[in-house]
């Protein structure tokens, strides 16, 4: 089960207690006590080792380490600071802020809970300004922070389309991913990840309905998943009895969840050819090529419409990401 969206409490560590001492010999009186040592903070940090936010969904609170009290003369240690790994796509609302921050790079991290100041010592406030020598601190509390992270995973190409119309099969075979497959509707009930030949990963999330976008099947929940992509793959079943009737059920729900995702460049993909006469495959072809859309098709028990398949993308990918001018 993939884990994308999580809420947590976050704390910083509280800073460590000064201390109170008057000389460190018996020969002197003089205010000595040393400060305390600073809280640890919390900071979330994208990781390319983290899959998904599984960690989380038990474990909800986290506190960084307190900073250590003083010891006479000798300071307290700061506190150990923690990092909490997330996949790189996270997005970290820090809800207590306002503030929201995206991870998208290995190592990229944002605090989300400082750590509290250290309490300072009487050594602290005896001077020639301000001499208050059986004066210290105990130390400020570290701040706390809810915050919601929410997973959206980085990918070149979405896949999108109709239930059981060959995605799944189709990122399996193009990529030797693990998508369950199945010949009923939402066999695919969470979004899966494949890199083509070449490198460009390619996100396979569930099939779409019309009504997706009013709660209808799984929902349009899973289109977060294909925000970032550089282009939309949209499959469409050549078992299909009206091309663009299932298209535009598709493209209708993609406008309604967002502009910008309907906005991306789009190719289609007609699959399951196998199951169509030469004269009927040129017919659902002609369909397409009305509609003025870059498209391939492909039938994944055959090589060589396969091959030219992730030929065609990828060279539509390329082209999409570094456009010729």
């Amino acid at each position: 089960m993939l884990v994308d969206e999580v809420r947590i409490m976050t704390k910083g560590g509280n800073g460590g207690r000064g201390a109170l001492i008057f000389g460190e010999d018996q020969f002197s009186k003089k205010p000595s006590g040393a400060d305390g040592g600073n809280g640890g903070s919390v900071y979330i940090q994208a990781s390319r080792d983290v899959a998904d936010l599984s960690r989380f969904r038990y474990e909800k609170s986290f506190e960084a380490e307190k900073g250590g009290d003083a010891f006479r003369s000798m300071q307290g240690k700061d506190g150990k600071d923690i990092f909490l790994m997330v996949p790189r796509g996270t997005i970290v609302y820090n809800i207590t802020s306002g503030e929201d921050t995206e991870l998208l790079e290995d190592g990229m991290k944002v605090r989300v809970a400082r750590g509290g100041t250290r309490g300072r010592g009487n050594a602290a406030f005896a001077n020639a300004r301000k001499c208050e020598p059986g004066r210290r601190e105990m130390g400020h509390p570290g701040y706390e922070s809810e915050v919601y992270l929410e997973l959206q995973l980085i990918a070149d190409v979405g896949l999108v389309g109709l239930p059981n119309v060959g995605k799944s099969s189709l990122l399996n075979t193009i990529t030797g991913a693990k998508s369950k497959v199945g010949n009923y509707n939402f066999t695919t009930l969470e979004p899966f990840l494949g890199a083509l030949p070449g490198g460009n990963i390619i996100a396979d999330i569930p099939g779409l309905i019309e009504g997706a976008s009013d709660g209808k099947g799984l929902g349009t929940k899973f289109l977060r998943h294909i925000r970032r992509t550089k282009v939309i793959a949209h499959c469409i079943s050549a078992e299909s009895e009206n091309i663009k009737e299932d298209y535009n059920v598709i493209r209708g729900e993609l406008e309604k969840y967002s502009e910008e995702l309907a906005n991306k460049p789009e190719f289609l993909i007609l699959t399951k050819i196998d199951v169509l006469t030469l004269a009927e495959l040129k017919k659902k072809e002609a369909v397409i090529k009305k509609m003025n859309k870059n498209y391939a098709t492909v039938s994944i028990i055959d090589d060589k419409s396969v091959k030219k398949l992730t030929d065609v993308l990828n060279k539509f990918i390329n082209k999409s990401i570094h456009p010729v001018k």
